[in-house]
């Protein structure tokens, strides 16, 4: 069964945890969705683990929608969100209505998500979903902010605090049906669950959210460098490493392909 928006809340009252992972083509969509991925977010970190970037910054419209598709086209089972990326959204709620609407007609996701709470966010997400477009939102560390925050936890400060609760709590009252908290204290990311009726999914944000995610590289261990709350359940680099190296080793002795 296809899972739907309108099933998440249901899932935090019961409180069954949401399971989320990031796609960025169609072979490793289809292992996760298979395997029983929640949601599949095609979010802009494949900037960095799948076109080799440093930030997310780089990466066009354009380059989403491509990755979008190929997600799509491998998956059954799972919600699609695909991030809007740096400079689609920010300049306009119409720019943010046309790139976002660009997303769910050329790709086949049901949704797109975004960074940050303040107030001209809030309602640029409040134009999107009243023309129809499911937003998740994120709060905390918003990596497209790179230059401006780091990649350091954020909300340690009262006052951080008491800011990232508010947009998580103007996110939802601009329709959002999903925020993303990243790298944020565990006791912050708890009050943020406990306060909003939609559900929280969490990275690096301690085990009180409604669901969790994971850049699917790090998971695998396919990056060279992944963040401190990452963790790893599987070394993909290693093994790839010594198939080839196999294969390679072969080749030059001869042995591959066998002789008749």
């Amino acid at each position: 069964m296809t899972v739907k928006i309108q099933q998440l809340s249901q899932w935090k009252q019961q409180g069954r945890p949401i399971v989320v992972l990031t796609a960025w083509d169609y072979a490793f969509a289809q292992i996760l969705d298979q395997a029983g991925a929640d949601i599949l977010l095609v979010g802009d970190s494949l900037a960095m683990v799948a076109l080799g970037y440093e930030t997310t910054l780089p990466i066009t419209l354009e380059e989403m929608l491509h990755h979008a598709k190929a997600v799509r086209r491998g998956v059954k089972q799972a919600l699609i969100v695909v991030d809007l990326p740096f400079l689609s959204y920010q300049e306009s709620w119409q720019q943010a209505i046309q790139s976002a609407g660009r997303v769910l007609k050329e790709t086949g996701a049901q949704a797109v998500k975004l960074e940050g709470g303040y107030p001209a966010m809030a309602d640029t997400v409040t134009h999107l979903v009243q023309v129809g477009i499911p937003v998740m939102g994120h709060v905390g560390l918003t990596p497209q902010s790179v230059h401006q925050l780091g990649y350091r936890q954020q909300g340690k400060s009262i006052e951080a605090k008491e800011r990232i609760l508010a947009e998580a709590i103007a996110l939802e009252q601009a329709g959002a049906f999903t925020i993303v908290l990243e790298h944020i204290p565990a006791d912050l990311a708890q009050q943020i669950t406990q306060k909003l009726t939609i559900p929280t999914i969490g990275i690096g944000a301690g085990p009180h959210c409604d669901g969790q995610v994971l850049v699917t590289a790090d998971l695998l261990g396919l990056s060279s460098w992944q963040p401190p709350f990452a963790k790893t359940y599987a070394n993909l680099r290693e093994s790839i490493t010594q198939a080839v190296q196999g294969f390679a080793s072969e080749v030059r002795s001869q042995e591959f392909p066998p002789k008749p």
